[in-house]
């Protein structure tokens, strides 16, 4: 996966016929960020927690020497909370340059769809409002939601909290302290 790719390479925005979406679940439902997105999928391990943080911040990685916050998707759009699994992976997305890791129940697959199968999102579904949306793909009789990373979290207020923490790590004091 390419993390050197920007959002002007989109196909949503070039007009490529295909599109590749990582699918992953969140609490039963199938939702999916573009592949040229996505940095990484790992495991989950330590977290540093945040003190003050907002409710979707899980914590704080170190992830070979680089610090970024943890965000879980379902506590951002007040979706049910499920334990858990060896199944639950951490995306590492990249997006405005801004690198941060997305908590999933599960990672589903690598799809590619045209980019026509794409459908605009004008109403409310879930708890995801289509501002946070790019749209639905329908397809092999499923229906999955397709993130809009830029709005669905203020990265700017991320990128302050990131910085913060990283400045902390190099003067050498304890992370969430």
């Amino acid at each position: 996966m390419n993390a050197s790719l920007s959002e002007k390479d989109s196909p949503l925005v070039n007009g490529n016929p295909d599109i590749q979406l990582v699918v992953f679940t969140l609490a039963g439902c199938e939702l999916a960020v573009e592949i040229h997105q996505v940095r990484e999928i790992i495991r989950v391990g330590e977290m540093t927690m945040m003190p003050k943080a907002p409710k979707f911040l899980e914590g704080i990685i170190n992830l070979r020497g680089r610090i970024f916050p943890v965000l879980d998707f379902k506590k951002r759009f007040d979706m049910p909370q499920v334990d858990r699994t060896e199944e639950t992976r951490i995306l590492v997305v990249e997006s405005k340059d801004q690198v941060l890791g997305l908590l999933v129940d599960k990672v589903v697959e690598v799809l590619k769809v045209p980019s026509s199968a794409v459908e605009p999102l004008d109403h409310t579904l879930l708890t995801i409002g289509p501002d946070y949306a790019k749209g639905m793909v329908m397809t092999q009789g499923r229906l999955i939601l397709l993130l809009n990373l830029e709005k669905t979290f203020n990265l700017d207020d991320l990128k302050n909290l990131s910085d913060l923490e990283s400045n902390s790590h190099r003067e050498g004091k304890p992370l969430g302290h």
